[in-house]
């Protein structure tokens, strides 16, 4: 469960032009639908406090955020005199319990129907006009309106108004304090001036707020050594797509995605900075949840080949892009070497979403969408390609057209012309979804189940379509002393892929713009007397795939004491895919004379099994005006992949080409059982020291059955520093205008 509490990270539209301020505030009102049973009033919801205790105002935000979806907005030292508060046990509402700790003469307190609540101090003694004014900017010159100005350790303040422009009553021994969120605090005293304008400065420990997740630990966005690129649910929960990869596309430096086919269950080319390899591939090493995910596909090549580029069937399909919390992408050596061998070409960590306390929580959402082809490749009108071709031919000497020209020798209509790509792929596709979910729970147990289905059509000709339902649960759990965590999630997807058995993507653009219809008099395919292969006769073959995936993963963390935690990650994956290509006689031109006997079934069967276990110990304790930070642990996997394919041909009758056993002779293609262990210790020392210089080793030590008989072992490791110069008090004091400097560098080994 991830609390959300905001201190400074609002950015104000008074930093635009107030004509695109107010366009922006316009276009971003949203309306979310939802519901929670026994609750009259979501934005007031009711909280529950277990025993008496006395606590800050800072803990009492921390069980609002546990407990319920609001989200507070404040400023970092707003709450510095507020004292301790004594909590009786009991349930009461979270607008009641903020009143009694923050009085209402003191504090500003306000809701917006998403949750967010902002506090801010009231200020008092407000004067129309005063002895001092200016003009409150940023650092780019626009004006910031709603900064607060105080005159030190007074309640006598004013703020800026839309232009920035601020009056103020003070005496020449005052100091006043410009405050805004997001934005340094500015004391600057009055003295003999009348005019004072100010230049506010972003504040850059924001980012201290910002978690990356960097695998097997967690490092704030401003303290990372290694290159690591993050892209939040936000940003993909509204991206119709059906795979995580796609949701990414074009949204990271240094990562190029490249889809090998437009339908829906199709591969992904995927490189971080560049291509690493030759012979080894490219294919970075994805972690889902802690738990290595293995991306090779199950798929045979020779079968899905024909439609999927590559016969590639993307395994990361299997995942609702919903369910992601937030992908992570670890990119140099310092981010990667702690993974090891698998860690060459960068890593992908998909981190999925968690249940939340509160009152149980109902949500559904379906959408339907079309999609059309828009444009496509630019071609030639009948004219032009058949004066082209008799130039080609004049080109070779060729007076006489051969008798195989039919466009151009007579058989075919020279005044005819049909846009192919309109014909073959000008169908509108349709999409589908349907989600719902549960989720809810007590500060201590947490939990969600969701479930989604996906249905597609593609623009072809036909009735291709791709299915897809999944279904997951998380469950969180710690003890009242949050010494004990242990968390369980599980996944499991059924995917039924229904395809043409070729792309008509590539027919339509050789197709010759005078080639016969599709149809003729009849309402039949359409052969003209042999001379043309109708391209629909390719509808008569089919490739079905059905997929089904459960991957599963469970940590267990506890507390030995102040400083060091033990942590465990168990993991467990099955995947099974069943493809079939039928191809029946009735693809071919009937001028060849064939029948059944030649009609012909490629099947193949695959799954994979695999369990992980993965022991960890984290020490963290203070040293020498730093802190510093050590990981051990170690990793055990085991694999099982299985693959059968087999042909089958000559059928009797078409009727029976599901039954296999029905055929005249059968091939047995492949048959093999691949075993893959796996087994590596790694470790990670991190010094921080005073939040300046920052110094971080990691090192892997890798074993697997996959290496050769004489190297089972190898060593991997790097070394990052990062030395944060913008903290330097000179810096700050001759350079105002840096909110951050920050050099780091890194070196490794990965492969």
């Amino acid at each position: 469960m991830e609390i959300k509490l905001i201190k400074v990270l609002a950015i104000q539209a008074s930093n635009l032009p107030k004509i695109i301020a107010r366009t922006l505030l316009l276009l971003s009102c949203t309306t979310i639908f939802g519901f929670s049973p026994n609750s009259s009033n979501p934005q007031n919801p009711k909280i529950t406090i277990d025993h008496d205790k006395t606590v800050t105002i800072y803990e009492i935000l921390e069980i609002i955020g546990k407990q319920t979806e609001c989200t507070f907005i404040y400023q970092s030292d707003i709450f510095k005199d507020v004292p301790q508060i004594k909590l009786k046990k009991g349930t009461i509402y979270v607008n009641d319990l903020l009143k009694q700790c923050l009085p209402p003469a003191a504090f500003n307190i306000t809701t917006t129907k998403d949750n967010y609540i902002t506090i801010t101090r009231r200020i008092s003694n407000v004067y129309p006009q005063g002895n001092i004014k200016g003009v409150v900017t940023d650092s780019l010159g626009m004006e910031m309106a709603g900064v607060n100005i105080v005159i030190k350790n007074t309640s006598k303040g004013t703020q800026s108004n839309l232009d920035g422009e601020y009056n103020i009553i003070a005496h020449p021994s005052d100091t006043l304090v410009f405050t805004y969120m997001g934005y340094k605090p500015q004391e600057i005293a009055v003295g003999n001036r009348n005019i004072i304008n100010v230049v506010m400065l972003a504040d850059a420990t924001s980012l201290d707020a910002v978690v990356i997740n960097a695998g097997y630990y967690k490092v704030s966005d401003k303290e990372k050594t290694g290159s690591i690129a993050r892209v939040t649910a936000k940003e993909i929960e509204n991206q119709p797509v059906d795979n995580p990869l796609a949701a990414i596309q074009g949204r990271l430096t240094g990562v190029n995605i490249v889809p090998s086919t437009g339908l829906s269950g199709g591969g992904y080319t995927v490189t971080i900075r560049g291509q690493s390899s030759i012979a080894a591939g490219n294919e970075p090493l994805y972690v889902i949840d802690g738990l290595p995910y293995n991306s090779s596909t199950l798929s045979d090549q020779s079968l899905s080949g024909s439609i999927l580029p590559g016969g590639q069937l993307s395994p990361l399909s299997l995942i609702n892009p919903n369910d992601i919390e937030s992908i992570e992408v670890l990119k140099d050596a310092d981010a990667t070497a702690i993974y090891g061998s698998r860690g060459a070409n960068g890593v992908v960590l998909i981190t999925t979403k968690r249940g939340k306390a509160g009152e149980t929580r109902y949500t559904v959402s379906s959408t339907t969408s079309i999609a059309h082809i828009t444009r496509g490749v630019k071609t030639l009108n009948t004219q032009q390609y058949l004066q082209m071709r008799k130039e080609a031919f004049a080109n070779d000497g060729i007076a006489e057209y051969p008798e195989w020209a039919y466009d151009i020798n007579g058989t075919w209509d020279a005044n005819r012309y049909t846009d192919w790509q309109k014909q073959l792929m000008g169908e509108t596709a349709r999409l589908r979804t349907l989600e719902t979910s549960i989720s809810g729970g007590s500060e201590n147990t947490r939990f969600l189940i969701s479930a989604a289905h996906r249905n597609e059509t593609t623009v072809f000709i036909g009735d291709a379509e791709y299915g897809r339902t999944t279904v997951r649960t998380q469950l969180d759990h710690s003890s009242k002393d949050s010494k004990f965590n242990i968390g369980f999630t599980a996944g499991y997807t059924i995917e039924d892929n229904n395809l043409p058995n070729g792309d008509l993507t590539f027919v339509a653009a050789g197709l010759p713009p005078n080639a016969p219809s599709l149809y003729d008099e009849n309402g039949d395919l359409n052969w003209e007397n042999g001379t043309f292969e109708n391209p629909l006769a390719q509808l008569n073959a089919t490739y079905t795939s059905k997929r089904n995936a459960l991957v599963s993963s469970m940590h267990i963390n506890y507390l030995l004491f102040k400083g060091l935690i033990i942590k465990s990650t168990f993991g467990y994956q099955d995947s099974r895919l069943d493809e079939r290509r039928i191809i029946p006689h009735t693809v071919y031109n009937p001028a060849y004379g064939f029948n059944s006997s030649f009609s012909s079934v490629d099947s193949n069967q695959g799954s994979r099994n695999s369990w992980l276990v993965e022991p960890q110990l984290n020490y963290s304790h203070p040293l020498a005006g730093g802190n510093l930070e050590i990981l051990l642990g170690g990793s055990f996997q085991s694999e099982t992949d299985q693959r059968f394919s087999q042909l089958a041909v000559g059928f009797p009758s078409n009727d029976l080409l599901g039954n296999l056993a029905a055929a005249s002779l059968q091939f047995i293609i492949n048959d093999n059982t691949t075993e893959y262990k796996y087994q590596a210790v790694f470790g990670r020392i991190n010094y921080n020291y005073k939040n300046r210089y920052i110094l971080n080793l990691t090192a892997r030590r890798d074993g697997s059955s996959r290496f050769g008989p004489g190297n089972r072992f190898a060593n991997f490791g790097a070394l990052g520093a990062a030395w944060l110069f913008g903290e330097a008090q000179f810096l700050k004091e001759n350079l105002p205008f840096l909110t951050l400097g920050k050099l780091r560098g890194s070196y490794g080994r990965t492969k």
